[in-house]
């Protein structure tokens, strides 16, 4: 089976889908002449003014809501796996994915705000949404909101449990063998994979205010401790910096870089983390209350870089700095000159992550990142949920399967217990096979649109428009910058 998985992983991993990665938040870069440089300092005003409704939540909420499902393994055992089969020169190509991607990030979420609708008193809103109202493709749309289905509510969910799992039994041990239905498990493992699953249930049932209260409070506190870990780590050596800098730099431009290394890693894990492009940002962004859609636009765009150049740039300093980490070649063995752990050691797995604290604090760095690994992977599942929710919410509209969020839950409850028993590179292939589906429909619809009516892009013109007028509240009227079937504005004025 595993064979079967890693062949359609290579096929929708393959250069086609890195350069068009790179390729659309370049052209979105340029479109909107940088707003990820030029708006910065709007992107940090909106994001602290609070205004929700019964019907929306705040774009902090949603912010929260966002970084919930970016902020996640992709932070500490993904920044592990772009170094160890990518070489620390992957880390340059994580930050330009971040800085182009914040560009497309702006452009998928303010088109969630645009074509969003209210479905039972709660904002819901995608690509799903803006490709049928958009381009007016509604085989499109199902195809995309049935492929979301399965990868945020089948496939994404196994790579974060495994994560925690895999980390708490470092930091805890096996605590012994068991049989089971799956063969033989650790102990740890097993009492890990059925208290998540318990847990998760439980947060599940209470619905999206139950999540956006939840990961509001905890995102930002879980993302400060663990950069403040990082900072005091990376200060404890602060003398080889500019040496880690210089490597990371070196590394970045070989010949090897470009022929499926670190290009190619950093490329691959800078989205599987920051998400930019591949169409789950739009749906909290949609949920937002805001005067304008291209508010949440720049807010989401803000995002990619707490994720990335904050977060993501601290684990990876951590690896580096401490030598952390092994990098593999194409035989799964450690290169000359970069083996300086266990050859053993999966890069798939949070350890080198872990190995990286634990020299600086023996004894509490590899409970602390298995800690700190837990928050961040399961406000992820609680983002994947609501992901997956919106989606049956649209398919919803044309037709109707009985219990089907019942469904819904049980199968994503499911998924995360066996994600936590199973082998690291399985639940990593599963999940990069359904980020690499999301972000193939997703990047394609976003241009596409540009090419027919550049919502996203006029949007922004109407607001910079109003900010250089002072504008204190803003309006948006989609017909009046012949934007059509965005009926929520519409009727909303």
């Amino acid at each position: 089976m595993h064979e079967i998985v890693q062949i359609i992983n290579g096929w929708i991993w393959g250069a086609p889908l890195i350069y068009l990665c790179l390729g659309a938040g370049l052209v979105f870069s340029l479109l909107t002449r940088f707003v990820q440089i030029r708006l910065f300092g709007e992107m940090l005003r909106l994001l602290f003014s609070s205004q929700e409704s019964d019907r929306g939540i705040s774009s902090f909420q949603a912010l929260a809501v966002s970084l919930s499902g970016r902020v996640g393994t992709g932070n500490i055992a993904g920044v592990a796996a772009a170094i160890g089969f990518g070489g620390p020169g992957a880390i340059f190509w994580m930050w330009v994915v971040a800085f182009l991607g914040s560009a497309t990030a702006y452009v998928e979420s303010t088109l969630g705000q645009i074509y969003k609708e209210e479905d039972e008193g709660q904002y819901r809103g995608g690509p799903a949404f803006y490709i049928e109202k958009g381009m007016g493709q509604k085989w499109y749309a199902w195809i995309f909101a049935v492929a979301t289905i399965v990868a945020t509510g089948l496939l994404l969910p196994g790579v974060q449990s495994n994560a925690i799992g895999n980390a708490v039994e470092l930091a805890v041990g096996g605590g012994g063998l068991v049989n089971s239905w799956f063969g033989e498990l650790s102990l740890t493992k097993l009492i890990a994979a059925i208290a998540l699953s318990s847990i998760l249930g439980f947060i599940i049932f209470g619905g999206v205010k139950r999540i956006a209260h939840f990961t509001q409070f905890v995102v930002p506190i879980m993302a400060i401790g663990y950069i403040v870990t990082a900072v005091a780590i990376v200060g404890m050596n602060i003398s080889a910096l500019p040496d880690i800098f210089r490597l990371i730099l070196k590394n970045a431009f070989t010949v090897q870089a470009f022929t499926g290394g670190a290009v190619f890693w950093g490329v691959k894990r800078g989205i599987f983390s920051n998400e930019a492009g591949q169409g789950t940002g739009p749906h909290a962004a949609a949920a937002a209350e805001v005067q304008h859609p291209a508010q949440q636009g720049l807010v989401q765009a803000f995002s990619v870089y707490i994720d990335t150049l904050f977060i993501c740039t601290a684990t990876a300093l951590m690896i580096l700095i401490t030598k952390s980490y092994n990098v593999l070649d194409g035989l799964g063995l450690p290169l000359p000159g970069f083996n300086n752990v266990d050859a053993s050691i999966d890069p798939n797995t949070p350890t080198f992550t872990q190995l990286a604290v634990d020299s600086a604090m023996p004894g509490i760095g590899t409970p602390f990142v298995a800690v700190a690994l837990f928050f961040f992977a399961f406000t992820t599942l609680l983002a994947y949920y609501y992901i997956a929710e919106t989606n049956v919410a649209y398919l919803r509209r044309y037709f109707r399967v009985p219990a089907e969020l019942v469904i819904l839950k049980i199968l994503l409850i499911v998924s995360v217990f066996y994600g936590t028993i199973r082998t690291a590179s399985l639940a990593w292939d599963l999940g990069e096979i359904g980020v690499g589906l999301m972000a193939w429909l997703n990047i394609v619809a976003i241009l596409i649109l540009f090419l027919m009516s550049k919502p996203a892009i006029k949007a922004l013109w109407d607001y910079e428009r109003q900010r250089k007028a002072g504008a204190k509240e803003y309006h948006f009227d989609p017909e009046e910058l012949g934007i059509r079937n965005a009926d929520f504005w519409q009727d909303d004025r």
